[in-house]
């Protein structure tokens, strides 16, 4: 039987409680519409020091991309944005439940993931799902579907890294669908199909000869 080819979904930034349901694990999504960017300093600024949101959420966007972007502010205040790079996810988990009670936002895009525990606990509750990167140095692909930038708060004081910046976006991926509406996670999925066969690929062969640091046979033995 042919290996079936993944789905390709065009996904609103202000999706339906329906079309995330609708959503499985390993679909390729491309979101159109905008989304912000907000990390660590928003996340500080809003729930641990209590600032108001500088942007009417989830109005504007349901969408919150864990992004650095590559982009510059001149003299004048026009914007020039190139790549926007995704940062790893789970370092902003300990933020997540009061974020989307904050701010309503349905989807998080990033790198890597977080645990099914985090998805389970803190998106689910709240109609979350969390969309990943492809790979790595996906951030000029990704920024092929920028439109324009409409607006960047807190620049001055966060910095550039740091700073809300709200994008308009079309065609904007292609993003992986990584935890769906139970709380899934795709990674976790496959991982335990590699692990299941994996001892199947030691199977007849000779034990290591010269037993140095790091030289095991025993996969139960591994220095992480």
């Amino acid at each position: 039987m042919a290996k079936q080819s993944p789905r390709k979904i065009r996904l609103s930034t202000q999706p339906s409680e329906d079309e995330l349901r609708a959503l499985q694990l390993g679909d390729v999504v491309y979101l159109h519409g905008s989304v912000y960017t907000a990390r660590e300093g928003a996340y500080i600024r809003t729930i641990e020091e209590g600032q108001p949101l500088p942007l009417n959420l989830p109005a504007e966007s349901a969408a919150n991309f864990h992004c650095s972007p590559a982009a510059s502010i001149n003299d004048d205040g026009s914007i020039n944005m190139g790549a926007v790079t995704a940062t790893a996810s789970f370092r902003f988990s300990k933020w997540l439940d009061q974020w989307f009670k904050l701010s309503g936002a349905k989807l998080i895009l990033g790198k890597g993931g977080m645990t099914s525990n985090d998805y389970r606990r803190d998106f689910v509750p709240n109609g979350a799902i969390y969309l990943t990167t492809v790979g790595y140095g996906t951030g000029a692909l990704l920024g092929r579907g920028v439109k324009q930038v409409r607006d960047v708060f807190w620049a001055d004081d966060l910095g550039l890294a740091q700073a809300i910046w709200l994008i308009d976006v079309e065609e904007f991926g292609p993003f992986i669908v990584e935890s769906d509406f139970e709380g899934n996670s795709l990674f976790e999925r496959e991982n335990a199909r590699v692990a299941e066969s994996l001892m199947r690929a030691y199977e007849g062969t000779k034990p290591a000869v010269l037993k140095r640091f790091g030289e095991t046979d025993d996969r139960t033995d591994e220095l992480i």
